[in-house]
């Protein structure tokens, strides 16, 4: 095992470094991981252009990265379900205390949760992560490293379609074809949704969301209005959708949303944007639709190996870009610039494959 760790470390805003730092000492109910594959979210790439997302701000310098899988390399006194040599995806959320959201199964609500690469915790964009071992899920032999990455994005994508309650035979419209719209569509059509629309600005984004599955496009253009944009996805549905998933965060994107949705439907936000928005909410009201917010996902993580385990859902064809460890500046930029859909950092030198 190397004696230094090189680490992807954000000082502040726009100054993002490659560090070695120590190897870290698992505590008892830890794991100590070799990490492989590692991408990059948009947070991340927020974090180190801005410094902070909303109250979560960048005081001290803060390893990046949440989307992780990895090989155990040492355990902790206190692990019984894993070894050396184990294949783990990694869930980046892990409870500090016993309170009433861990005992009612909402663990992601607690607000003194540790989460992976948001201020001050850190990230897992690393040579090697420690990590409780309780929240290291083993991945079967058919589930590849980048699989496994992949299923903290896919995990907000089955969250969000649990809270829209999406199931055998709904209408769904997604507004947002990046990587979480994307994720959420795979999930939608797994789940038995019969039809779903996807919505997004760029054509690239629609052509990969119909090689995942979807079955309407509706490409957005500037100066659309939200009631016209609701109108088209009747018009291509052929009814208003049961669900909506909101992936973008933006303004006019929300109302569309809930112009769209149907009476007695539901919208949920999953995107992030400004903090105070207007939005149609008598609409919303009058018509008994639900507005249901998402904070990442809980429970998520063993559906999630069991359908990629399953081939019920294909990540693989989000990951566009790879770069190995030392160029992750460069993987940084890529993901800033909007390119490809899903950019996958490699943190072993002796392993660059999927």
């Amino acid at each position: 095992m190397d004696k230094e760790n090189l680490s992807v470390v954000l000082h502040s805003p726009g100054d993002l470094r490659l560090e070695h730092r120590p190897v870290p000492e698992p505590g008892p109910n830890e794991v100590l991981v070799q990490m492989h594959s590692v991408g990059i979210c948009g947070s991340d790439v927020h974090y180190w252009q801005h410094g902070r997302i909303g109250s979560y701000e960048v005081k001290k310098p803060m390893v990046l990265g949440h989307e992780a899988a990895g090989r155990v390399i040492k355990v902790g006194s206190g692990v019984k379900h894993l070894q050396p040599g184990d294949r783990v995806a990694i869930e980046p959320g892990v409870p500090r205390e016993m309170d009433e959201f861990f005992k009612t199964g909402r663990y992601n609500l607690s607000p003194t949760i540790f989460f992976c690469a948001t201020p001050p915790d850190d990230g897992n964009l690393s040579r090697y992560y420690k990590h409780s071992a309780n929240f290291c899920y083993k991945l079967p032999d058919s589930v590849t490293y980048e699989e496994g990455a992949l299923i903290e994005p896919l995990s907000v994508g089955i969250y969000a379609c649990r809270r829209a309650q999406v199931t055998l035979g709904s209408t769904v419209l997604i507004c947002g074809a990046g990587p979480i719209g994307l994720v959420c569509l795979l999930v939608a059509k797994a789940m038995g949704a019969s039809h779903v629309a996807i919505s997004d600005l760029i054509a690239e984004r629609l052509e990969m969301a119909k090689e995942l599955g979807a079955d309407f496009l509706l490409q957005v253009k500037r100066g659309d209005t939200p009631e016209e944009l609701a109108k088209k996805v009747e018009g291509q549905l052929g009814r208003q959708p049961q669900a909506t998933i909101e992936c973008t965060g933006v303004e006019s994107s929300i109302q569309t949303a809930i112009y769209a949705t149907r009476r007695g439907g539901v919208v949920v936000l999953v995107g992030l944007g400004s903090e105070m928005v207007t939005v149609p909410l008598l609409s919303a009201a009058v018509r008994e639709v639900d507005i249901r917010g998402v904070f990442r996902y809980s429970n998520t993580w063993p559906v999630a190996i069991n359908m990629l385990a399953s081939k019920q859902v294909n990540v693989k064809p989000l990951v566009t870009h790879r770069f190995p460890l030392e160029e992750a500046v460069q993987a940084f930029e890529t993901t800033r610039q909007g390119l490809g859909v899903k950019v996958m950092l490699k943190c072993d030198p002796n392993d660059q494959n999927p």
